[in-house]
């Protein structure tokens, strides 16, 4: 088996421990995002309000559409993040480190082939997040909650193949978001290699530098901090569209809107507990996902022979 599935593999089983680690955050921040009134909740708050609601289990509600997800999306995007990677660094001698352009050039490869394959199942998630919502006059929904097949069988009868495809536009545009990420991330990597190499041969030691476990976990967070706050506009966007809003007409105009209607702030709803959960995601899943990689591959290699 190649390091390229391998890394994928890898990849899908650290997000979906990330994920399942994650997820109330995530249905916070989501639901968040698509709430159109002007209400300055805490995440406590929210959190309290929906276990008052709909129970505990209210905040796992479209958890199953969100492990698949992360599984198709982390495996997709290491299996073409990595096959690409290889692609550059085997067409040049020496130095076995992307430059920022190639890291950028990887990322937008990666990140373009998994929006297209991975979004109709974000749209079932975002479907099944907001389903139970209040309804404007601020009262309960008492709507059945449906799974994941059930939610994807009724998005096809009520609106076509083409439901699955909502908010294609911005999220297309968040390629950008693991661009900097990893863009980030691979950097900041090999900047640390690079540093604590030199120190080593400084004295005396012909060697070169590896990063533990806890390096990878801050690593992972700090590039996706800086991913997040960069992009979370189109995120609420993305989010608000995926969940049936015919609102904006594009992304623009939904910027647009936003600010229009409920000021430059409404622009970053639900950031805090987004912000939150990314982080300690990329840094569960890229700690995760390097260990996974050095067990699967230890454990596959012999079966390849």
């Amino acid at each position: 088996m190649s390091d390229s599935a391998i890394h994928a593999i890898a990849g899908a089983a650290g997000g979906i421990a990330a994920m399942t680690a994650t997820y109330p955050l995530v249905f916070l921040s989501t639901r968040a995002a698509v709430e159109t009134k002007n209400e300055a909740k805490s995440t406590l708050e929210a959190v309290i309000d929906i276990i008052k609601r709909e129970g505990i289990l209210g905040l796992y509600s479209g958890l199953e559409s969100s492990l698949l997800g992360i599984a198709v999306t982390n495996g997709v995007y290491y299996y073409f993040y990595e096959r690409a990677r290889e692609t550059i660094l085997r067409s040049r001698a020496g130095s076995k480190a992307l430059s920022t352009s190639e890291s950028m050039l990887t990322g937008l490869i990666a990140g373009s082939a998994t929006t297209i394959i991975s979004n109709p199942i974000w749209v079932v998630q975002t479907s099944q997040a907001v389903r139970t919502m209040s309804t404007d006059s601020g009262e309960k929904a008492i709507v059945k909650k449906l799974g994941f097949f059930e939610t994807l069988k009724n998005l096809l009868a009520k609106e076509g193949p083409s439901a699955l495809w909502r908010g294609i536009g911005p999220a297309l545009i968040l390629v950008i978001n693991p661009i900097i990420q990893y863009t980030a991330f691979e950097q900041l990597k090999n900047f640390l290699i690079a540093r604590r190499t030199n120190k080593l041969r400084a004295s005396g030691a012909a060697t070169v530098a590896t990063l533990s476990d806890w390096d990878f976990f801050l690593l992972g967070a700090f590039s996706k901090l800086i991913a997040t706050s960069a992009t979370y506009p189109y995120i609420v966007i993305k989010s608000r569209l995926q969940a049936g809003s015919n609102k904006y007409k594009s992304s623009l105009d939904g910027l647009l809107t936003i600010l229009r209607e409920e000021g430059f702030f409404g622009l970053y709803k639900g950031i805090n507990s987004k912000i939150i959960q990314s982080v300690l995601t990329a840094a569960i899943l890229f700690a995760g996902q390097r260990r996974i990689f050095e067990i699967a591959k230890k454990a596959l290699t012999p079966l390849a022979k």
